[in-house]
Order: C-alpha cells, then structure tokens, then sequence
C-alpha cells in the first residue's frame, strides 16, 4: 500500500536543505551566464567547421542576448503565477534542449536556431532565481544567497572565455555547449529535491494574464537591445554596408529606437490602465513608489554599464596585443573570478556590522579603483603578473556590489510580488549591460579604427597598397595582428595597432570607471537602513 508524501515532511525537507537549493539555484545561473561569454572564444573554430557568414557569426552571439533581455519581464510575471519553480524547471528543460540543438549543429541557420533557443530558456532562468531566493531565504541568510547569486554572475562572466577556450582547444567547439547537458541535469535534480515551489495566490480580475503588456514588453525591450548591440555594425544614423536594410539611407537602428520608445510608452500606459482597473499587470508600476527599489534599479543599470562592458575589450586585448590563446585569454580573466567568489564569503561578515548598501559603496569603490589603475597599466608590454592583482581586487568589487545591489532592490519588495521586482531588476541589468556594451564597445572599435590609421597615415601615403591592412585590423577586430606580426614586412602595421588597441582598451576603461563614479553617486539616494536585518528577524530566520 502506497504512503501519501507527507507535506510538512517535505517542508522540512526544503528548509534543512536550502543551501542545497541555493547550489542548484547558483548551478542555474551560472549556466547562462557563461554561456553568454563562452561561444566569443569558440567563434574562429565554429567558422573554420560550419564555414558561416560574418551576418551569421554576428547572429550566434547576439541572437541570445536579444531575446534573454526581451523576455525577462513576462517570464518574471508568469512565473508569479504559475510557481517560480516550475518557470525554472521549464527554463533549464529548454536550455538543455537547446544546447543540444547547438552541439549538433551543421549549419549556421541551425546554430543560430539553437542559440535563439537558449535565449528564451535563460530568460526564464535568470528572474526566477532570485524570485525563489527572495522568497526562500530570509534575514541575514538572504544576503548570504544573494551574495553567492552576484558573485556566481561576475565570476562566471569572466570563467566563461576560460572554459570556452579550453573547450576549444582541447576538445571541439561543440563541447563548449555540450556540457550543458550534464550540469542541467544536475540543477533539475537539485531543484526539485531542494528547492520550494513559491507563486503569487491571484482571484478575479488580476488573474487575467496581460497579454498586451507582454507583447509590448517585449517589443520594446526587444528593439531597444537590438538598437543598442547592432548600431556599431548597421551604423547609429546612417545605414553601413552591412546593414540588411535601409530607409532612405537611415539605418535600422534608429528606426529599432523609435519602435521601443513607441513600444515602451505603450506599455507604460497601458500597465497604468489596467493596475487602475484591477485588472492583471506584466509590470506593477507601484513597485517605483519603493525608493529602495526605483533607485536601487538605476544604480544596477549604471553597474551593469560599468562592468560587463568592459568584458568585451580585455579578452581581445589579451588575444591581440599580449599574444594569448583563447585558453590563456581566458586564464587572464581567473583573478576576476576568484576574486568575486571570494568576495560571497566575506559577505556574511560584512552584513553583521553594515548595511547592505554600505556594503554595495564599498564594492563600488573597489571597482572604481581597480578599473581606474587597469586603465592606467594596460600598455603594449603589460603582462598577466601586472594585470592579475588589479582584476583580482576588481572582482571583489563586483562580488560586493552586485550581489548586495540585488538585496537592496528587493529588499522592501513584497514575497509575493517577487517574480516581478526580479525580473524588473534583471531587465534593467540586462539592459545596462547591452548598453555598456554599445557604448564601451564604439569607443573601443572606434579608438582601434581611427588609432591605427593616423599611426599608418604617412605609410599609407607613400604606399596606397598598405590601406587593405590596415582595413584588415578593423574588420577582424584586431585578429589580423598575429598574421601581420609574423611578416617583417607588415611588422610595423602590427605595431601601430596593438598601440591603438591598447588606446581603446584603456579609453573603455576609463569610460567603465565613469560610469561606476555615477552609479555610486546614485546610490546616495539609498537609505542605509534599507536591507538591514532587525535582530528579533536574523534570529528567528
């Protein structure tokens, strides 16, 4: 005779196991966050084996952001309802399914599918970890979760070149998606032996998914990424060569701003409408009354700006000036992470004595420091001794700060509203990051383009022939350097680019460092009340 499962038994379960959950949970996010940095490395051995266009390597890296960002917020809300748990469990499913799709892959239409794919499945991964998180872990031991969820992103951002460079180099390209099976398995097992179902108990009206709102969001966040990742390659105003279309000569980009803006106002007006008639809403406006959580999403914007951004730069930085492999590359970036996990375990300590955004200042502050004197040692004869320490104290900045930004932004939020201020979060995440990426990316190109040219001006001058080299550096994004380093001839050439590369890491860094100054400044508008502990709570909890 079968046992009826006893529900407080798997109530306590859930509770003497939650560090447990956290793993799979952390598991989670760490598979789409490094497989948003793992492909950039694998990407001249997937052209030498499927032979894809330079259109269809553009769409393989960027086709997953689009959608990851596109999607945060209706996944977040649906999520609500329908139990967070059950969002992510669907998310990694797909996510699985999708890296398959990649592995196998034998066309560039197939691949880019697959990475399409992966998007949709990260999107519904990331806003519900931390909805789970919010509403699993409580008091001190939540700033201790939400400590290991920021350091898991920063770490894995900077492991993700590493692993894919390894991948690479000792196995095939197509190992750098295949070991997504075995982790995602393992995540699935922990979640549902580890983790608590949570979802929002909504009746009448509000129960009404809005799916206008979702279009919308969609729409609009959609377009406003894409506007932001392809306007160094279609062109800000005007339409390039590598444009797919044109109107008038006015590139799509600026036409992908006006949609979102339309899109997005759109959606403002109508989330407004429905909250006023009771009905159910993608996004409670209500949320920005919490000062904690309106500035508290600035700020993340800001940082995300900040640090992802300068992501792009350092590996091809590395590759093309310091002569790495993909793999050392990759092994380069190590202090980063090692220095935001070590950052989650000094967290705890850290929340007995100050509030979280004191603790987010002083992560910050790091960051700002470090970037700051990475700006100023990055030189054509740098080495990884000289870069490491610096990445290392960067890294505890980013283990800081974002993990402990996160806590403050949700930190008045209701439990049952969750999913939404999660998703909310992590849009604007999203969007700082694409945002970071566009701008330090176009001053990083730009600085390169224009650096090595005025270095070469005379040369090309008295030898009209060397332009298609120089052009050669711009359109490999420096990977043409090796090549012209090996021929004495173009030696020179070599030269005034790792210069100009070298210009354009630091001008990126000097930008990143920037941003961060601001985005600190914002966070004086934080009260430092806000996320603390009461003491009768941390003991309870």
């Amino acid at each position: 005779m079968s046992q009826t499962p006893d529900p407080t038994a798997r109530a306590d379960r859930f509770v003497r196991y939650r560090w447990w959950g956290l793993l799979a949970i952390s598991l989670g996010v760490a598979l789409i966050i490094m497989d948003s940095t793992i492909v950039s490395v694998a990407i001249p051995s997937i052209v030498d084996d499927l032979g894809i266009s330079s259109t269809e390597i553009q769409w393989v890296q960027e086709i997953y952001t689009l959608l990851f960002a596109a999607l945060l917020l209706t996944w977040g809300r649906l999520a609500d309802r329908i139990g967070r748990r059950r969002m992510m469990l669907i998310g990694v499913v797909i996510f699985i399914v999708a890296s398959v799709l990649c592995a196998i892959a034998e066309s560039g239409a197939l691949l880019i599918g697959g990475r399409a794919l992966q998007g949709l499945g990260g999107s519904m991964i990331l806003p519900t970890s931390l909805a789970l998180l919010n509403a699993n872990f409580h008091g001190r031991e939540r700033g201790i979760a939400f400590a290991v969820w920021g350091s898991t992103i920063g770490g894995m951002a900077a492991i993700g070149p590493l692993a894919g460079g390894w991948l690479t180099e000792n196995a095939s390209w197509r190992w750098a998606f295949g070991i997504n099976v075995p982790v995602g398995l393992l995540i699935i097992a922990g979640l549902l032996l580890f983790v608590a179902e949570s979802s929002e108990a909504v009746t009448g009206a509000v129960q009404r998914l809005d799916l206008g709102g979702a279009l919308l969001s969609i729409l609009g966040f959609g377009a406003l990424v894409f506007g932001l990742i392809e306007g160094r390659s279609y062109g800000w105003w005007s339409a390039s060569e590598d444009a797919p279309f044109d109107v008038a000569g006015l590139s799509p980009v600026p036409v992908a701003f006006l949609v979102a803006v339309v899109a997005l106002t759109a959606f403002v007006l109508l989330e407004r409408a429905r909250s006023g008639a009771g009905k159910g809403v993608i996004l409670d406006l209500s949320l920005f009354r919490i000062p904690s959580f309106a500035n508290g999403n600035i700020t993340a914007l800001i940082v995300s700006f900040g640090e992802f951004g300068l992501i792009l730069s350092l590996p091809l930085w590395f590759q093309n000036v310091l002569g790495f492999s993909a793999f050392e590359a990759g092994l380069a970036l190590v202090p980063l992470a090692a220095g935001s996990f070590l950052a989650s375990g000094g967290v705890a300590a850290l929340s007995r004595r100050l509030s979280p955004i004191a603790v987010v200042r002083i992560g910050m502050v790091l960051e700002i420091a470090a970037i700051a004197a990475l700006a100023l040692l990055i030189r054509p004869d740098s080495t990884a001794w000289l870069t490491s320490p610096v990445l290392f104290v960067y890294g505890m900045g980013v283990g800081l700060a974002t993990a402990q930004l996160t806590s403050v932004v949700l930190a008045d939020v209701p439990v049952e509203r969750s999913g939404q201020g999660s998703a909310t979060q992590s849009t604007a995440r999203q969007t700082g990051s694409a945002l970071g990426i566009a701008v330090l990316g176009t001053a990083f190109f730009t600085t390169l383009q224009v650096g090595t040219e005025d270095r070469l001006a005379d040369a090309v001058a008295g030898d009209p022939t060397l332009q298609g080299l120089v052009d050669s550096v711009n359109a490999s994004s420096g990977g043409s350097i090796a090549a012209l380093a090996a021929n004495p001839q173009t030696a020179f050439v070599a030269d005034a680019a790792r210069d100009a590369m070298t210009d354009g890491t630091s001008l990126a860094a000097w930008i990143a460092a920037s941003a961060l100054v601001v985005g600190l400044l914002s966070s004086l508008r934080i009260r430092p009340e806000v996320g603390a502990v009461a003491p009768e709570r941390a003991d309870a909890a």
